[in-house]
């Protein structure tokens, strides 16, 4: 072959080779592709389908559960109650005559506690919890995080002789130092001025949880500032007492003390744990952001009171049990209206005990739930369109001669001190409306609040047909006539009869936020997941300074009365406590609502009697810092200004970062959980379309497709919607986090940023109702509150 011919077949030879080449790698390509498109098919469809199963699998469990078998102890309830509670019985037991009888006077009478004694009560409280098997020991405090704290330390101490020795000092019981700087403190503390101090509460009893005896504390700063709850609240129960025996002198010298009385009432639901873990919406921020209605919710009104559910009932029992051994005295547990809403109601306590308890509770039902297959939502408002829980607090005052201050009497002057409680409760109540407001509202409980038998967030008192007719009389009668002498048998006055059966006669006002119901007041705004301190602070500082009011306006008036009555025999006391009881009732008058919360016209009616309709959570909490708010906490030595202001950057810092959460949550679920699980419906839509189109003519395969063509115009639609609405959130969220003032901030956050969860979670759960089932990753309504 020529050189000529052989250069020609390597060329055709190189050419055939470079085409084999680049043929073989775009082959190689296309296989590639094809194999990678292959894989993430077979990816994606894995993902899909775990997302399908994992909402079947995890209602598949739950419907399997059986209830725990719980071991009911030998004992009587009442053998066991205050099992593992330092309580006056231990006391006696543990400690030296002496040591004792000046703890009762600590805990009865106010006494300071001689640190002195608190060696040998250090000492006693170690023997007793040791012998229960106790290793550690906290200080158990309330920080403003709404719930508690505790550090545990070890009883062991070096011996000095390279040993170790359990050991349990007066000064470790009475004080220890947490880290003031990790704890909301509204500028109080910062992170460079970290000492704070917990101080041993030695009025509620010291407990055992497990290995760890707790010990009930207050927790102030090192300049001497409140930082949690019950230091303040302390204080108002100080000044409520005070104020009240004062006025009780009128009726009764021997009176030497007032307690504040609490019963709390705790709603709540329960949710299978597996359905829990599956909504990550349930497990961020504790409701739900989306879900659509279950065609059945509580509009059969048959959960109510009715047969309590297996797995229920033994979570009940156990934790009744568990509470009752903490002294926590348990009386009265049911279904509330919501589908698997429950409740549970102690005996009334002195408050801050009551306080104490109700923390402790809330914590120990969660580990409860947990061991039983449960969760505990204790959020206002975990499911849109049935009840939401609230905690209502029933509250009275009582005298320690065993008189129930708001309870009506046999005689006529005891029916004159009803009234006048009654009317000082209702001044308090009256002037500080806004404030009391203030001191339940937070951001979960207001989508409780004005809807489904919870109050409206307008503050009134509803005190029924009766007690209403006994103050217009007292108002209206001439005095005269009220306040008359009966000769030998002393004073005689015209008070309409009160049966001694009053709470028997007295109707219900469920809308009503603070209602009478016999013998105490109900506050029925108060939220499932508050600390019911606040409330309590609020309130009770305000009827102690309504007290004081009268009492300064009773004793001027006195004088007065006995120049007008110098020898007729009349009380002079008595004259005047009317007098001034006739001008409290007019005052407080707006006040008093026995009508229909829920109406629109009483919105209108209540802004013409002054009283505080605002809605907006962040400028509610505005109240606390009202110059009559102030002068009220600082005259009863209650709180500071300072104390306030810190405590309202607190209120409105947790307020933007709850709905900053929520945020964030909503807008993660709606991108990555509901949209692509749309487009894949549409996806098997828009197959099943083009296959019509292939088998049918165009026009049976337009009218078959009719239905479908909608739905994928729907999805579209609502999908586009949702993802512009989430992109406006995530701006709204944008500016607003550029506002520096934490006020502004969370007003900015109430007005521009959680409106728009509304409005995204309307599109979410119009596409629930279009997606296949089969499909949706999130548990629904259906499951979340019928499986038990």
């Amino acid at each position: 072959m020529g050189f000529a011919k052989r250069k020609l077949k390597a060329g055709a030879d190189f050419k055939n080779k470079k085409e084999r080449k680049v043929g073989g790698f775009a082959a190689f390509c296309r296989n590639f592709a094809a194999e990678k498109n292959k894989i993430e098919s077979i990816n994606k469809n894995k993902n899909e389908t775990i997302m399908e199963t994992l909402r079947f699998q995890v209602v598949g469990e739950a419907f399997k559960k059986k209830p725990l078998d719980v071991k009911t102890p030998t004992m009587r309830p009442c053998e066991y109650f205050g099992k593992k509670v330092f309580n006056r019985e231990k006391m006696y037991k543990y400690l030296p005559k002496d040591v004792y009888e000046k703890m009762v006077d600590v805990m009865d009478n106010g006494a300071r506690l001689d640190r002195q004694i608190a060696d040998a009560v250090a000492a006693g409280m170690k023997q007793w919890a040791t012998e229960n098997g106790v290793t550690h020991y906290t200080h158990w405090f309330q920080p403003l995080t709404e719930g508690t704290a505790e550090k545990h330390d070890s009883f062991i101490e070096h011996d000095g002789k390279g040993g170790m020795v359990e050991e349990f000092t007066g000064k470790l019981l009475v004080q220890q130092e947490p880290d003031a700087s990790s704890f909301p403190s509204g500028g109080i503390r910062s992170t460079f001025e970290a000492r704070g101090y917990s101080a041993w509460d030695p009025t509620s009893p010291v407990f055992i949880i497990d290995d760890t005896l707790c010990i009930p504390t207050v927790f102030i700063s090192y300049s001497g500032e409140a930082l949690d709850y019950k230091a303040p609240l302390l204080r108002a129960l100080h000044a409520v007492n005070v104020a009240a025996t004062e006025v009780c002198h009128y009726f009764d010298p021997n009176v030497k003390k007032v307690t504040s009385n609490l019963g709390w009432e705790q709603e709540y639901f329960l949710v299978d744990e597996g359905l829990y873990a599956a909504r990550p919406d349930l497990l961020l921020t504790g409701r739900t952001l989306m879900g659509h209605d279950s065609a059945k919710n509580q509009q059969m009104d048959d959960h109510y009171f009715g047969a309590i559910p297996e797995r229920v009932a033994a979570f009940m029992k156990e934790l009744e049990i568990v509470a009752l051994e903490l002294g926590i005295p348990c009386k009265t547990r049911h279904n509330e209206v919501a589908p698997n809403q429950f409740e549970l109601a102690p005996i009334f306590e002195e408050t801050n005990l009551a306080v104490d308890h109700n923390m402790l509770l809330m914590s120990v039902m969660k580990r409860v739930a947990r061991k039983h297959g449960f969760r505990v939502l204790l959020h206002e408002k975990p499911f849109a369109g049935i009840n939401g829980s609230g905690k209502h607090n029933n509250w009275s005052l009582s005298t320690d001669t065993g008189v129930l201050l708001h309870a009506p009497g046999k005689t006529a002057e005891q029916n004159l001190r009803f009234a006048t409680f009654i009317v000082e409760t209702l001044m308090g109540v009256y002037r500080h409306n806004g404030l009391l407001k203030a001191s339940i509202m937070s951001a979960t409980n207001a989508h409780r609040l004005g809807a489904n038998e919870a109050p409206p967030a307008i503050i009134s008192s509803f005190l029924g047909k009766q007690v209403s007719e006994l103050l217009d009389h007292i108002e209206m009668a001439d005095k005269d006539d009220v306040l008359a002498m009966a000769g030998k048998q002393g004073l005689k006055m015209d008070i309409p009869e009160i049966p001694e059966l009053f709470i028997d006669n007295t109707d219900r006002n469920r809308t009503s936020p603070f209602a009478f119901t016999g013998n105490r007041f109900e506050f029925r705004a108060v939220g499932s997941e508050a600390n019911c301190a606040s409330a309590m602070i609020a309130l009770n500082s305000a009827v102690a300074e309504a007290l004081a009011d009268f009492k300064r306006r009773v004793d001027a008036r006195i004088p007065e009365m006995e120049k007008q009555l110098s020898g007729t025999g009349h009380s002079a006391v008595m004259h005047a406590i009317i007098d001034v009881l006739r001008e409290d009732i007019k005052t407080c008058k707006p006040i008093r609502f026995d009508g229909n919360g829920y109406a629109d016209e009483w919105v209108e009616e209540a802004g013409r009697r002054g009283l505080d309709i605002e809605k907006s959570c962040p400028r509610i909490f505005e109240r606390y810092l009202d110059p009559e708010s102030i002068q009220m906490f600082e005259s009863l030595g209650v709180m500071t200004r300072k104390e306030l202001e810190a405590r309202n950057e607190v209120k409105w810092e947790t307020y933007t970062k709850k709905i900053q959460i929520e945020a964030r949550v909503l807008g993660d679920l709606s991108m990555n959980h509901i949209i692509p699980v749309a487009t894949h419906y549409q996806s098997t839509l828009l197959k099943n379309v083009g296959n019509m189109a292939a088998i049918f003519s165009a026009d049976k395969a337009a009218k078959l497709s009719e239905r479908n063509l909608k739905l994928i115009e729907e999805i579209a639609e609502r999908t586009s919607t949702i993802e512009q609405q989430v992109e406006e959130l995530v701006n709204a969220r944008k500016q607003a986090n550029k506002i520096g003032d934490e006020h502004e901030k969370a007003i900015a956050y109430h007005d521009t940023v959680e409106p728009k969860l509304d409005d995204i979670r309307y599109q979410i759960d119009k596409l629930e109702l279009i997606v296949d089932d089969s499909l949706w990753p999130l548990p629904k309504y259906r499951e979340l509150l019928f499986i038990r």
